[in-house]
This record gives C-alpha cells, structure tokens and sequence, in this order.
C-alpha cells in the first residue's frame, strides 16, 4: 500500500535469490550421427539419445523427443521412451 504520509511508510533493503535460472536450453549430450543400413531389420534398435540441460534443477530434469512430422507420419521410424 502507498501512502502519501511519510511517517505511514518505510524503507527495508530485500534480498532476492533466484533459483530457476534457464540461460541454457537443453541439447543433445554427444554428437550423434546416425547411419541406417538398408537391411536393418524391422524393431531393431538403430540409435539411443540421451539430453542435458546445464541449468541446475533440484527435481531432476525429463525430456520427450518426438519425430518430425513428415517423419511421424510414415511407419519407416519409431522412438521409445527408455525411461532413462
């Protein structure tokens, strides 16, 4: 509340610690580069990504990839979450 009488107000330094600082976007943790032989079998495993996200998070940070949408909409790939 602001009020116009002097004595009705005060002044106190505040101190803000911010803990969720997101400066740093999430990205791949290696370089990938992927090749498909074109007799891989149907459901083989052809690559496992991993991600980090350099900010610091006290709950532990989760990530969800998903395909392009002209790659989504073809059967020829597939992700699975490993829950890892």
């Amino acid at each position: 509340i602001i009020s116009d009488n002097p004595k009705q107000s005060s002044r106190v330094p505040v101190f803000i610690k911010v803990l969720d600082v997101n400066d740093n976007a999430p990205e791949f943790a290696m370089f990938y580069e992927t090749f498909v032989c074109e007799n891989a079998k149907a459901e083989q495993l052809i690559q496992t990504l991993s991600a980090v996200d350099k900010d610091d998070s006290y709950s532990g940070h989760q990530f969800s990839f998903s395909l392009a949408p002209e790659a989504a909409s073809s059967s020829n790939f597939t992700l699975q979450d490993n829950r890892g």
